[in-house]
């Protein structure tokens, strides 16, 4: 491999002072290939994320070209304002959150809930600016942040099990077990098992292998149609013009007149937490963290998450964050933003694909959203079960998700009861303002008829 050059006429030369690839320890082609690994492994959300936004009543190949245009703004900000090799997209809960709860749940129309979006991407870049931000993430109980987390990738895997048939509706028991025998259940058991071995064997790129496969089994099974052309495949026609049935169409004013508190709440909660552990993770494992395990430019690396949010709601998706796929990239060796501006230029060339999400079934994702959700359990075992004190507040953080459909009241009975359990117990020491603010902010939520 040949030395990298400083001349400012030779572009690795240019890339290399840019991107401090030399004080970090990398070259170009090591970041070019940390960007091309980890866009393998999030490329699943390019079909993912269209899928779930059509129950909220959004058109699929705009949701497409939105998600793929939000994700590499998002990233490019990463790369060359943070200069971190972690790449951003739509995050998995947050698009749950968005269509479940506030379209389908609270009957707001998916402009408002963008405007929501919107918002919630203005507040955070507030929070970025001021110490807010840090006091809400030194406030808020180690146990309180697993539990949502924990509680998301449940709540994702029961859409999953939903959306695959496995389990269905029943009026005496709530839910039941699917037909097994249905085409369509089929199809998902076989993405489930399929999916999980290439997981199990650490397959890179092994969600979007698992699309694809289960995808075409779907159409040997008559669940999906067959591709009738090229035009199944590729777009020729400009890409930016797919997304306009829902770029610029949020409805700002609809959201700030509508009582939304909670739902601000949850979309910049659950994005701060899950943000700010994906880039402890990341820079973890590239070796960015100072010798105090502190994120360098933290504050640049929020920013990025809260402008591509911002960006997101305009052209058409719900909550843009850090996504922990970024490890992969890492694990290649990928140091700087190089890495992310890798992937923000392959998002950008994958707008053309935007036809490919019309062949894919709800079967053909509802095995991701499953094994997302199995990935996110794992932290379940950091907290501490033996305290019956941490145990009840994770427990009904974790548990209401799913059933009430809502992160939103999960994260309201988590931080209620654990404030509660807390005082009544004695410990009303490991108690703050922070949890008390928020707590009383819950219980007038509910009693003004909030749900």
């Amino acid at each position: 491999m040949s030395t990298v050059k400083n001349s400012s006429g030779n572009p690795e030369g240019f890339l290399e002072k840019f991107f401090k690839l030399n004080e970090l320890g990398t070259n170009v082609r090591t970041e070019i290939i940390a960007g091309l690994t980890t866009f393998v492994t999030m490329a699943y959300i390019l079909f993912v994320n269209p899928l779930i936004l059509q129950d909220a009543g959004m058109p699929i190949s705009a949701t497409f070209a939105a998600t793929a245009m939000a994700a590499a703004f998002g990233t490019l900000i990463m790369g060359l304002y943070a200069n971190y090799p972690i790449a951003l997209a739509p995050g998995m809960g947050l698009n749950a959150f968005f269509t479940y709860t506030v379209v389908l749940g609270m009957g707001l129309s998916w402009q408002t809930a963008l405007g929501a979006v919107f918002i919630s991407g203005i507040v955070f870049f507030i929070m970025t600016v001021t110490k807010i931000r840090e006091w809400i993430i030194e406030g808020v109980p180690p146990v309180l942040r697993i539990s949502i987390g924990v509680g998301i990738g449940l709540f994702i895997a029961f859409i999953g099990l939903k959306n695959g048939g496995l389990i269905v509706a029943d009026q005496a028991t709530f839910v039941k077990l699917g037909n097994m025998k249905s085409p369509g259940v089929l199809v998902t058991v076989f993405g489930l098992i399929f999916t999980g071995a290439l997981i199990s064997r650490k397959v890179k790129g092994g969600l979007l292998i698992g699309i694809i496969a289960t995808t075409l089994l779907s159409m040997i099974m008559g669940v999906s149609p067959y591709p009738t052309g090229i035009s199944s495949f590729i777009s020729l026609t400009n890409p930016f013009a797919s997304v306009a049935p829902v770029a610029f169409e949020l409805d700002i004013l609809g959201a700030l007149s509508y009582g939304f508190i909670s739902i601000l709440f949850a979309f910049t909660l659950v994005d701060l937490f899950d943000n700010i552990g994906t880039l402890l993770g990341v820079t973890r494992k590239a070796g960015l963290l100072d010798e105090n395990g502190n994120l360098p430019r933290a504050g640049k690396a929020l920013m990025a998450d809260s402008v591509g949010t911002t960006f997101g709601s305009i052209v058409g998706t719900p909550t843009v964050t850090s996504y922990i796929e970024s490890a992969a990239g890492a694990a290649e060796g990928g140091k700087s933003g190089l890495t992310a501006v890798t992937v923000a230029g392959l998002f950008i060339v994958s707008l053309i694909f935007a036809p490919l999400v019309g062949l894919i079934p709800g079967q053909a994702t509802a095995p991701i959203l499953i094994l997302v959700g199995v990935l996110m359990m794992a932290e379940v075992v950091h907290i501490n079960f033996d305290d019956f004190t941490e145990a009840l507040p994770a427990f009904m953080t974790i548990v209401m998700m799913p059933l009430t459909f809502s992160i939103a009241q999960g994260i309201a009975f988590g931080f209620m009861s654990y404030t509660f359990i807390k005082l009544v117990s004695g410990k009303h020491k490991e108690n703050n303002l922070v949890m008390y603010v928020f707590t009383v902010l819950f219980i007038i939520h509910f009693i003004i008829g909030g749900h």
